[in-house]
């Protein structure tokens, strides 16, 4: 497994405004879009492609085009689907696909309730995106499950993680070919298994609900 800490003053900025308790939803949801983006450009440098040929007004030119099959994005809900307008800004052609997925509050364990995806994964490149990597288990549970389906390659993007998800998903990867890519990594959890410092409660901030 690869663990990809983006190191940029743009996305440092973003990550520090994201944090701010004073940020209110639509701007948390515009600047989470931002970031999106930001390290969708980091997480999409092993993409695949195929050399194409097209004609500029100029004359002939060679070029690239993605491979297929398509690349497949899985947001995990509902979290996810705040960070879906980042990637597809840069990915229009992917496909997408939903997994909901619900940690427990006292167990911290997750449960998946929700599966939109293709039956057959086989060769493809997917790329699951989720605000928050804390205890792992949320991404652990996702990446299995596209690599049962056949996936070859999983990249995870996540604005912000701690050192023990971090740790717990390569536990339990192994040498599966796996790609975590991070805003920050943050300095560990709390006793609720919250990221510290973090940034609250994404889902909530996202979409308006927090207390």
């Amino acid at each position: 497994m690869r663990v990809h800490v983006a190191d940029h003053p743009l996305i440092a900025q973003k990550v520090t405004v994201l944090r701010d308790e004073r940020t209110p939803s639509p701007q948390f949801r515009q600047l989470t879009a931002e970031l999106v983006s930001l390290l969708t450009y980091e997480a999409t440098r092993g993409i695949r492609t195929e050399k194409v040929a097209v004609t500029t007004p100029v004359g002939p030119a060679e070029g690239i085009a993605l491979s297929h099959p398509r690349p497949l994005i899985v947001p995990i809900l509902r979290a996810g689907l705040g960070m879906l307008q980042g990637i597809t800004d840069l990915l229009p052609t992917a496909e997408v696909g939903f997994l909901g997925i619900k940690r427990d509050e006292e167990t911290l364990v997750p449960h998946t309730y929700a599966n939109r995806l293709p039956d057959d994964l086989t060769g493809r490149q997917v790329y699951i995106i989720d605000p928050m990597l804390a205890t792992g288990g949320t991404l652990i549970d996702s990446i299995a499950y596209v690599l049962e389906r056949g996936a070859t390659e999983v990249t995870c993007i996540c604005l912000i993680g701690a050192p023990e998800g971090v740790a717990a998903v390569e536990a339990a990867v192994g040498d599966a070919n796996v790609t975590i890519v991070l805003g920050a990594l943050d300095s560990h959890l709390n006793e609720k298994g919250y990221i510290v410092p973090g940034l609250g409660d994404a889902g909530d901030r996202l979409f308006g609900t927090a207390n």
